[in-house]
């Protein structure tokens, strides 16, 4: 029974007949991150994501290819496929990158001779005008500040600085929006964050809303106090403020590194630098540079004159001119490569970021790059990764995380919380952090007053969390986003039904929730008498379609005089089931004939949420 206890059947999910006649190997050890998508454990498992997302769906759990599953979810997937999982230790990391996969080659004791060090990767962000940029500019003692607009930041940059001997990679980005939206694609990047607060403004709403982004991503968060040189600097003021959001800064009996700096006078500069090389030491970021080159897209755009072009971080392996490349659905041969002060390269190093020259077409930001064999097979992959990236998606929905929750797949319940006004977000806070059912607890990953954000739903997506909101809506390009990735805006008027549902929720079971879709509007334009239907409404479709048959409201300016159903539809004499838009129809509607020219009439449906 112990010999047999070390065996394991692998076979492709979806066979029924799992076992009968298969091949049993020994359990390969693998190691699994905290978290990580499911095109990074297919990779790990070295299978198709397709084959990935079948077991998953078998094990209870809608994902898509660039969703981020927990470590039990994973190690579930991996066991099929003959792997005996293990957490890896010291990381909460949502992307197991190449680092995951150099750790598991330590323990099978493949290629431990050729880790070596790589730079660390930092990120710097902050609230809009608390000197991020000029911060990095000072690091780089050059002026990449007067060529942007504003003096705001417009794209993610990739730069790399050289401190007594080390390097270090800076990402600048445009703000934590972008870095969150990489790891919405299943891609982390960052090693390290730089959280800069101004020491004369203090903790803003926006370095908020960047800590709670940095925090859901599990990278180790130093502080950069800048602006120091300002007469009203106030350094402690700003540490007390971070205390109250939860992060305590050393000296302040907490373990958060923390500098002062001056931009403008470079002061705590060298000291910063130095920090943030001892974090990295700490993080021991190794790399294997003799392997098939990987990396990941920060920036891409098309360039009039030289075509595709993609700022990658390469992870792991040297990327070479000549080299065919996978990134995404897009491929090509590095045709020349570029560092940022634009010197041409033969090689790009773990952790260096290169403008590649070569693709067919252009990537979007956090596509992976990966060598191949040859343009062929890059052009079969990349086709092969644009038909798996248009799977179904399934909403992440209060709904789903009920079937998951009662189904024992999920431990932790990721919110984020928007109301009105701020003095509501405490109340609903400490109500919701209250609730636990056995293990299953509520997180809330980020909280404030206003409209949703299309920042709030990247963050969602990321950290495969819903949002929540109390008396506020969410702004038009949000609910385009949320609609398009298939994230759960979920609205509220009282505290008591937000607080019950998602308690429901968490004891799996929440009962089905029903929302409405638009199918078509019209407008009334003509007014005439039937002898079997009273009155009916000529009307003119301005969008979608009408139905027959399907719930109605009529709209007079603002307000809805009526809502029933449509009773009879026709199109001159003849009676349909269905009318277009652009045509123009006559419509009843049952027990309403108080029609008026300018009326809107508006048809809709109700389908299941999730």
């Amino acid at each position: 029974m112990a010999e047999a206890s070390k065996q394991a059947r692998i076979t492709e999910p979806g066979d029924e007949e799992a076992g009968k006649g298969s091949p049993t190997i020994e359990m390969v050890s693998l190691e699994i991150p905290s978290a990580l998508s499911v095109r990074q454990l297919a990779d790990l498992l070295k299978v198709s994501a397709i084959a990935v997302i079948k077991q998953l769906v078998r094990n209870g759990i809608m994902a898509n290819i660039n969703q981020v599953i927990d470590y039990e979810a994973a190690a579930a997937v991996a066991s099929v496929f003959g792997y005996e999982a293990h957490r890896q230790p010291g990381t909460t990391r949502s992307s197991v990158g190449v680092v995951g996969e150099i750790k598991r080659k330590q323990r099978l004791g493949e290629g431990v001779d050729n880790l070596k060090p790589r730079p660390p990767v930092v990120t710097i962000m902050g609230h809009v005008d608390h000197g991020k940029t000029r911060l990095l500019d000072a690091i780089r003692q050059s002026n990449v500040i007067d060529t942007e607009i504003g003096s705001i930041t417009q794209h993610i940059g990739a730069y790399q600085v050289e401190v007594e001997g080390q390097r270090i990679t800076f990402l600048d980005t445009p703000g934590h929006e972008a870095f969150t939206a990489m790891r919405a694609r299943g891609t982390q990047v960052t090693d390290i964050t730089v959280l800069v607060v101004a020491a004369d403004d203090g903790v803003m709403p926006q370095t908020l809303e960047a800590l709670d982004h940095a925090r859901a991503a599990g990278v180790p968060i130093v502080v950069a106090i800048n602006k120091i040189d300002k007469p009203d600097a106030n350094p402690e003021r700003v540490k007390q403020q971070l205390a109250d959001a939860g992060l305590v800064v050393e000296g302040w009996g907490g373990d958060t590194v923390c500098v002062l700096t001056s931009a403008k006078t470079k002061e705590g500069i060298p000291v910063l630098l130095e920090n943030l090389l001892l974090v990295a030491e700490l993080e021991e970021l190794r790399a294997d540079p003799s392997q098939v080159a990987t990396g990941v897209v920060v920036e891409a755009r098309l360039d009039r004159t030289k075509g595709p072009l993609a700022t990658v971080l390469v992870h792991n392996g040297n990327l070479r001119v000549g080299d065919a490349v996978v990134v995404g659905t897009a491929w090509g041969r590095v045709k020349a490569m570029f560092n940022d002060s634009g010197r041409r390269l033969r090689k790009g190093k773990p952790s260096t970021p290169v403008v590649v020259l070569g693709l067919h077409s252009v990537p979007q930001a956090g596509d992976t790059l990966t060598v191949v064999a040859d343009e062929r097979k890059a052009r079969a992959l990349a086709e092969k990764h644009l038909k798996e990236t248009q799977l179904a998606r399934k909403a992440v929905t209060l709904a789903s995380f009920s079937d998951q929750i009662s189904s024992g797949r999920v431990k932790e319940l990721n919110i984020i919380l928007k109301a009105d006004v701020q003095g509501s977000i405490e109340p609903i806070r400490s109500s919701l952090e209250r609730l636990a059912v056995g293990e299953v607890k509520v997180r809330i990953i980020h909280s404030g007053s206003g409209s949703v954000t299309e920042s709030d739903v990247m963050l969602a997506i990321a950290s495969k969390g819903l949002i929540i909101t109390f008396n506020t809506g969410a702004e038009a390009g949000a609910k385009r986003i949320a609609e398009t990735e298939g994230v759960d805006i979920r609205h509220y008027d009282v505290i008591y039904d937000l607080v019950g549902d998602v308690e429901k929720a968490l004891k799996g079971m929440l009962e089905p929730v029903y929302v409405e879709v638009t199918e078509g509007r019209a407008e009334v334009r003509a007014i005439f008498s039937s002898s079997k239907w009273g009155k009916i409404a000529g009307v003119y479709v301005t969008g979608g379609k009408v139905n027959r048959d399907v719930p109605a409201r009529v709209r007079r300016g603002d307000e809805v005089v009526f809502e029933s159903s449509v009773s009879s539809l026709r199109r001159f004499k003849d009676n349909v089931s269905e009318v277009a838009a652009g045509y123009e129809c006559g419509v009843g509607i049952k027990d309403f004939t108080n029609f008026q020219v300018g009326d809107i009439l508006e048809f809709y449906r109700m389908d299941k949420a999730g």
